[in-house]
């Protein structure tokens, strides 16, 4: 079976309002497109205060994704213990960590290539 691809920009702008929805915090985007032999176009970072919120900006995502472009994530891993899930789509990857579990695998440090976008949350 093969994946369809749906557009990073149009992931990126659905993975946002999913986490807005559920008030994650702390939104990252890594543009990883310039950095030669990387997994996918894009990293999206996020967290939330609870593995009750980390599950609920993962199924979010998923379901906003889902209803705008009918599209489901490739994998999906960590969804048992909630303190980091990552969903990938392909070519963007979404990580939705526990504030200290973010800290302690500092993923913007480890792609310190990368061109990062901060996200303002909007509440």
């Amino acid at each position: 079976m093969t994946k369809k691809i749906v557009s990073s920009d149009l992931l990126v702008t659905e993975f946002i309002k999913g986490i807005e929805e559920v008030k994650g915090e702390n939104i990252s985007i890594l543009d990883l497109r310039e950095i030669e032999n990387t997994v996918c176009d894009y990293f999206i970072i996020c967290e939330g205060g609870s593995n009750t919120q980390v599950s609920a900006i993962s199924g979010s995502i998923q379901k906003n994704v889902s209803k705008s472009l009918k599209d489901k994530p490739w994998h999906v891993e960590g969804e048992s213990n909630a303190e980091w899930i990552l969903l990938d789509y392909v070519n963007v990857v979404v990580h939705v960590f526990q504030k200290q579990v973010r800290e302690f695998y500092n993923l913007e440090g480890l792609w310190g290539d990368a061109k990062i976008t901060n996200i303002q949350s909007t509440y």
